[in-house]
């Protein structure tokens, strides 16, 4: 009763002055890093008044009460709990963080729950990794047209499905080689093979089933293309496996994401034009090191922790000197492609556009930032459509 007569009349001094919200309940004995475990609930105020002006608090809870408060007081001692208070005020990045993690995609919403997580596996909600697949094959389709004509329609919309498709496989693959380290790094723990959803027996066979269709879209093309292109498969299966070995898996990575530079070329002309299209693909190579390494430093803690390589930790500090050299150097390759492809003045109008996207990217990007990271990394997409444009335009005037 003694009890309950003082919480009833600090009830009303709380009332004058109410004390900020209990955010989470913890376990005793260590406070500074609680047991994910712990019992919790949200938004606790044991101090809360009822209708009727008084607060009776549940008798377990009474009989293990220990209170003492102050206005300068932030904390509650229980015995047995120790509760930590937050006021509402302060923005809890880790909460966003995990809200933003549980944010449904189309897939969820759309699809079948059966297929859903190949769905996820292929990265179908993802479409950037498309886009950066696809733009260096219009560029070379674009590239390779009779001048004041468009370029094959009918060629770029087999490669577009090509590179949906054959995306789609190199994340299978990439999650199946990579399933024991995934589950370490907080972004890919939740991917279809490393959180258990998908077995790898499940996803070899969609692996199967992404490269037949692939292989179906291949056969459509010439002779020399085929070959080419196959060849590419040797890439896409290696490349998991190179920040094992070297702090250059991205350059490794625009080896593979830019190979449609040689086939697009190819599959119009039946051959390669090397003053063209090997420039055309150093500028795609030197691109890609631009942005993976941007992307590479949203995992760069947990890549130190887990013990893999890449560029960003490489370069570290001086990661924006050396993405500048990257870009200059794809820029210039552009130029020297397009100069000898003879192509019309419009397209220098558009890589100068280009070029002023890619700057924006290294100058403004914050490496600290995982939300900048990212989102500098998908805008990429812009590169590639105004390199685009300057190609379809060059070529029609």
């Amino acid at each position: 009763m003694a009890l309950y007569r003082r919480l009833s009349r600090t009830s009303r001094v709380l009332r004058r002055h109410p004390p900020p919200s209990i955010a989470a309940v913890y376990s005793p004995r260590d406070q500074t890093n609680p047991s994910p475990t712990a019992p919790h609930s949200l938004l606790i105020n044991p101090f809360q008044s009822s209708s009727s002006d008084h607060y009776i608090p549940n008798s377990n809870f009474e009989k293990s009460l220990t209170y003492y408060y102050s206005p300068h007081s932030s904390r509650i001692e229980l015995s047995g709990y120790r509760q930590v208070l937050h006021f509402s005020t302060l923005a809890n990045s880790e909460e966003e963080k995990k809200h933003e993690q549980q944010k449904h995609s189309w897939i969820d919403t759309y699809l079948p729950q059966i297929i859903r997580p190949y769905a996820h596996l292929a990265r179908l909600d993802k479409p950037i990794g498309t886009w950066l697949l696809a733009w260096p094959c219009m560029w070379s389709i674009a590239l390779a047209a009779t001048p004041g004509s468009l370029p094959d329609v009918k060629m770029m919309t087999l490669f577009g499905c090509g590179a949906l498709l054959l995306r789609g496989a190199g994340c299978t693959v990439n999650d199946l080689l990579d399933r024991d380290i995934d589950t370490k790094v907080e972004r890919t723990r939740s991917r279809p093979v490393a959180s258990g959803v998908l077995t790898p027996f499940q996803g070899l066979c969609f692996l199967g089933f992404q490269l037949l269709l692939g292989l179906g879209i291949l056969l459509q093309l010439n002779n020399f293309s085929r070959i080419l292109g196959a060849s590419s498969l040797l890439l896409v299966f290696s490349y998991p496996l190179m920040k094992r070995v070297t702090f250059w898996p991205q350059a490794y990575l625009g080896l593979t994401f830019n190979w449609g530079a040689l086939l697009g070329w190819a599959a119009i002309k039946g051959s390669i034009d090397p003053a063209v299209v090997l420039p055309l693909y150093a500028s795609g190579v030197f691109w890609t090191l631009v942005y993976d390494t941007i992307y590479a430093h949203q995992d760069k803690e947990d890549d130190l922790k887990v013990g893999v390589k890449s560029t960003a930790l490489r370069f570290g500090d001086s990661t924006k000197e050396w993405i500048s050299v990257f870009g200059l150097a794809c820029i210039s390759s552009l130029a020297l492609s397009g100069v000898n492809a003879d192509i019309g003045w419009p397209y220098y109008a558009f890589l100068t556009a280009a070029s002023g996207q890619l700057a924006w990217q290294i100058w403004t990007v914050d490496l600290s930032s995982r939300a900048d990271c990212n989102r500098k990394f998908v805008s990429n997409k812009w590169f590639g459509a105004f390199v685009f444009g300057g190609v379809l335009f060059g070529r029609l005037l």
